[in-house]
């Protein structure tokens, strides 16, 4: 080699930019989250020309679109992502790829008509992504998938990688292992059971009510107008009137049954989950098209969730927490590893992805037998509060309230019945509920802290409930918790769990 070689500095790899239309993306997005109070200055703003600023507010968008499609770029290099970012703020992140924990590749109809995909980048623990890419053609998107994972493989097995991304993609495609499908048999079911068009209807008919009270208050007067005329006019009798009742409960039942069918076919159609290697991937969605990836070692906790209505079709749910960035968006979010999936099917599940782990457990172990007791006070405080409350109001007829409490009592017994924990091998495991149900469990490699915690009450009846945390517990899944155990067995629990996890090494 000459002196002039060994003088000639390694040329870094080439800046990209986003997609040429990226920036129409951005201002979609954008757009989105400014929509209602666009909405609001248009429609009902009155006089001054109002609606001259919502045009205006429209172009500052674009115009920051723009300005974000000029000042991002981003470079590959041999073991981490670069992107620069920003003009006046500059921005310069640096992500190796080891530390991306889940690939998040975001497909709306409007990116699958431009060839484009969002790309969401997470790692542990962040509350944001570590990068967003809107958008990247979706070759160059499933590109740098398929180099994350790569680099994820050869990280865990400390080998070497491949250098070819579309190669690798190409082969893991292959070599994919379907683990569950949901026909649409299947979505139908989970629309059923999700219920979400009452969901949807709440919401809309609360934003209508904010914005322009009259706009809900004038078709819903006229309508109890003409009901009532009607009725005066046809003279029902008592049967008539609980038939007519019925019948418009039940119409309105069925409606938004389909309304939630309809909501789980644009949502979960196409659902897919496969196994690669060490990797889970998730892809789901109708018009939308979402595919989140993410190591199976990267699953802290587990959620076996089981609702009336999931009983009454014989299904359950099997929801996961990772140790990754929480996704804004619940459709993103690698959390529903089977949303609808019967009881074997989901038992069989957890067993292949828990290799070292035997589930379901045995010998559950039952709570305080003055549980109920604790679990009814909450019940019992709010049904003698409202009592009180519609009292005043109603006077005698306010003691109806009182018909809370049995229900309470009842309700409070049949889940201290019910409730248990169990601990075998690997794991701990709690289940809790009685009208809607859910088993929690995780890892004992994954428990990071207990807790051991008595409140004034508790020390009053002898008890103590013992709280685990692991990394990346979502916001809506149930705590990991042990309650109401007798103070000795509580602590006998802390003392064991807190001698096995100190000597193994936390894996997250």
């Amino acid at each position: 080699m000459t002196n002039a070689e060994a003088d000639t500095p390694e040329l870094a790899p080439p800046e990209r930019r986003l997609h040429p239309w990226s920036w129409l993306f951005v201002l979609v997005q954008q757009l989105k989250q400014f929509l209602l109070p666009l909405i609001v200055l248009l429609v009902f703003g009155r006089g001054d020309r109002n609606e001259l600023w919502g045009l205006i507010a429209v172009g500052v968008l674009a115009l920051i679109s723009v300005w974000q499609y000029f000042t991002y770029r981003y470079r590959i290099e041999a073991d981490s992502l670069v992107v620069r970012s920003g003009l006046f703020e500059r921005s310069l992140r640096q992500i190796p790829f080891a530390r991306i924990h889940n690939v998040a590749l975001h497909q709306t109809l409007l990116h699958r008509l431009f060839d484009v995909a969002e790309v969401r980048l997470e790692s542990a623990g962040g509350r944001k992504p570590e990068a967003e890419m809107r958008v990247l053609r979706l070759s160059e998107a499933t590109a740098l998938e398929a180099l994350v994972r790569r680099h994820a493989r050869a990280a865990s097995v400390a080998g070497a990688a491949t250098p070819d991304a579309d190669a690798e993609l190409a082969h893991e495609v292959e070599q994919a292992h379907e683990l569950l499908h949901l026909p649409v048999a299947e979505v139908i079911r989970l629309g059923m059971i999700s219920n979400r068009g009452m969901l949807v209807v709440g919401a809309a008919f609360a934003t209508i009510s904010q914005l322009n009270p009259d706009l809900l208050g004038e078709p819903v007067e006229a309508f109890a107008r003409a009901l009532v005329r009607w009725l005066d006019l046809h003279q029902l009798g008592l049967i008539q009137y609980v038939l007519a009742t019925a019948g418009f409960v039940l119409a309105a039942v069925l409606l938004l049954q389909l309304l939630s069918v309809a909501l789980a076919l644009l949502q979960y159609s196409g659902f897919r989950l496969t196994e690669t290697g060490p990797r889970l991937t998730i892809a789901r969605g109708l018009l939308t098209r979402v595919r989140t990836s993410a190591s199976r070692r990267r699953i802290q906790a587990w959620t076996l969730r089981e609702g009336l209505l999931h009983r009454l079709f014989r299904r359950r749910a099997l929801l996961v927490d990772t140790a990754a960035a929480q996704a804004q968006s619940e459709q993103r979010a690698f959390r529903e590893l089977a949303p609808v999936i019967t009881p074997d099917r989901a038992d069989a599940l957890v067993r292949h992805l828990l290799e070292h782990a035997h589930w379901p457990l045995q010998g559950w172990q039952p709570l305080h037998p003055r549980a109920w007791w604790r679990l009814a006070i909450p019940g019992v405080a709010v049904g003698l509060a409202a009592t009180a409350v519609l009292g005043f109001h109603f006077g005698t007829w306010g003691l109806l309230g009182l018909l809370w409490l049995p229900w309470s009592l009842l309700a409070a017994h049949r889940h201290a019945q019910r409730a248990g924990f169990a601990f075998e091998g690997e794991l701990i495991a709690v289940r809790e509920g009685w009208w809607s149900r859910h088993w929690r469990f995780a890892e004992l490699d994954k428990l990071q802290t207990l807790r051991l915690r008595r409140g004034p009450l508790d020390r009053r009846l002898g008890m103590a409930s013992l709280w685990l945390d692991t990394a990346g517990a979502g916001a809506f899944a149930p705590p990991l918790r042990i309650r109401f155990l007798p103070v000795a067995q509580a602590e006998a629990l802390h003392a064991r769990l807190a001698a096995e996890i100190a000597h193994r090494p936390l894996r997250w």
